[in-house]
């Protein structure tokens, strides 16, 4: 069990619909990070954009962008976060994956499809909440949609960390600011918030804004928006275990079940 985690977060641009050319793009940045780190999260779809042509990009487990993420794991000695259209028994699925370095791969289906855009008349949805166990650390993985519904995110497992990967759009960049710090409040937990930048295809654009929150809401960094970067954020189990003890307000959550 490790007292801190160290998280790059990746803040980029994405190709549209051009897997190959992304995974050269996230191959780059993910080999300049010189700072020793555990684990690097990447945007939502990295290999596309946020696209409901899914059947033009959409890969299987054994495709190439899952064997690019095992081998980027294995060749860092770092855990690789991030999500891709997976295709599998005739269905496609905003898909995370958390691949670790010894090539275990924990994945998580996106919940909530996001109606706006089509993708539940596209996408399956997933069902399952997943936690991952990843050098002492239980990280709760979410994708974009997701951060709008609390309950689905809620604490019942005392994980120290989420994430969301997204695709965010600027038109509704303050939900995003502000949901990302409520998680954050409200589980006691780390929040680390990874979005893209840039402008796609079907003409949305995308401002970043992403983020890492301690338990308090208060900002362990915030990267500049309209900004491809790369920032390196420490989450440290003093200081959720300092104050769950202190303020002790999860012991106070409802219970309830989710059907």
């Amino acid at each position: 069990m490790e007292d801190q985690l160290k998280v790059a977060i990746i803040q980029s641009n994405l190709i549209w619909e051009k897997p190959k050319k992304n995974r050269k793009l996230f191959s780059e940045k993910i080999e300049s990070i010189i700072t020793p780190v555990d684990l690097i999260v990447l945007p939502e779809m990295f290999t596309s954009g946020f696209t409901m042509n899914a059947a033009a990009v959409a890969e299987t487990m054994d495709g190439k962008s899952v064997e690019w993420m095992k081998k980027m794991a294995l060749q860092t000695g770092v855990a690789i976060v991030g999500s891709l259209i997976i295709q599998e028994a005739g269905k496609f699925y905003n898909r995370l994956l958390f691949v670790e370095p010894s090539g275990l791969i924990t994945t998580y289906n996106k919940r909530h499809t996001f109606t706006l855009a089509g993708e539940d008349k596209v996408f399956s949805a997933g069902s399952e909440k997943v936690i991952v166990e990843y050098k002492g650390w239980k990280i709760c993985p979410l994708v974009c949609y997701d951060l709008r519904f609390p309950v689905w995110a809620r604490n019942t497992e005392d994980y120290d960390a989420l994430i969301y990967v997204a695709n965010w759009p600027k038109p509704r960049i303050l939900p995003w600011d502000i949901l990302l710090k409520a998680r954050a409040i409200e589980n006691m937990c780390y929040v680390i918030g990874v979005n893209r930048v840039g402008l796609d295809e079907a003409e949305n654009e995308y401002t970043g804004h992403s983020a890492v929150y301690d338990v308090l809401g208060n900002p362990v960094t915030i990267l500049r928006p309209n900004k491809e970067h790369i920032e390196i954020a420490v989450l440290d189990r003093h200081h959720i275990t300092y104050y769950r003890n202190k303020l002790k307000f999860l012991d106070d959550k409802d219970a309830f079940i989710l059907t």
